[in-house]
């Protein structure tokens, strides 16, 4: 029998960021900050959107998504870019503040795409694309980027890709993954599904196949952290957090690990950030410019 390179086994893909659409970078900005988190520069993409991300420690990092030349963006999606296309979905559905996708890293965005294909996976054509990069000095740089995109059939409300980067920043992020509240790593993704067991399947297969490992609980492990796709009472009675109604497949939560846990508790407290503990976890609910749930655990 004859294996394509698209068929034949993957490496697992680790996480590599997350996409939080927002109204605005300015409600992004000061909601973040507010959080204890250092936000970078922002970044404008060459199809009407831009972003203004948070990196953490880890290699991970969150990437709060706005539009920002609505015109730019229409011609985008009317040429075929999956990546602009999924995110006006999106907001057409849930309004301008939410957490559209999980984002794995790759050294091959090619093949992935041909996995998917095959797979019958695929969300759309690739994309390649380039920006401008700036640190917190000043320095800047360009940086590439080669997408692929996968989705399920009935999740409108949620898809994954893969990011390639075709050319690295040589910029210092140093100073930009030190933040206030103490997060230096993203533990674990939380999804509700009305079908956790196809849904987790659906991942495995995006982050690299079949072969990827779960623990007895069912969540989903990559190099770097899980993702958890729960029913939603599960949800509220793991992390106490309402999840909506019925639902494919969407995305939540964002479970951070923190150095000192009660610093982080004295910052939200300070900051008059409404929140609670759940099991030594401190639950952060969406609100504008967080569109997710936001959950700080003890890195131990």
């Amino acid at each position: 029998m004859m294996h394509t390179a698209a068929n034949m086994q993957r490496p697992i893909h680790p996480l590599d960021h997350i996409v939080l659409p927002t109204a605005s970078l300015e409600s992004a900005e000061a909601r973040l900050t507010a959080l204890g988190f250092t936000v970078a520069p922002r970044g404008v993409h060459p199809f009407g959107t831009e972003n203004c991300c948070v990196y953490l420690a880890d290699g991970t990092f969150l990437e709060p998504l706005a539009v920002g030349d609505a015109e730019v963006a229409a011609q985008a999606i009317m040429a075929g870019n999956v990546f602009v296309a999924r995110d006006h979905t999106y907001r057409e559905d849930h309004g301008a503040e939410g957490f559209s996708a999980i984002v794995f890293g790759t050294e091959d965005a090619d093949t992935d795409h041909r996995a998917y294909v095959e797979a019958g996976i695929s969300a759309g054509e690739k994309l390649d694309f380039s920006r401008p990069f700036t640190d917190r000095s000043g320095k800047s740089d360009t940086v590439s980027f080669r997408l692929a995109f996968a989705s399920g059939r009935d999740t409108p409300d949620a898809f994954v890709f893969t990011c390639q980067r075709i050319n690295a920043p040589n910029v210092d992020r140093a100073t930009l993954q030190v933040h206030a509240n103490g997060a230096i790593a993203i533990r674990c993704i939380a999804a509700v599904s009305d079908d956790p067991a196809g849904q987790q399947a659906l991942l495995a297969k995006a982050a690299g196949g079949s072969h990827v490992s779960a623990l007895p609980n069912g969540r989903l492990v990559l190099p770097n952290a899980d993702v958890a796709v729960m029913r939603p009472e599960e949800l509220e009675t793991e992390f106490g957090i309402a999840a909506g109604g019925r639902t494919a497949l969407r995305f939540v939560a964002v479970i951070f690990s923190v150095a000192d846990p009660r610093g982080t508790e004295r910052l939200l407290v300070s900051a008059g950030i409404t929140h609670h503990l759940r099991d030594g976890r401190l639950v952060v609910p969406p609100a504008p410019g967080q569109g997710a749930a936001f959950i700080f655990e003890d890195v131990k």
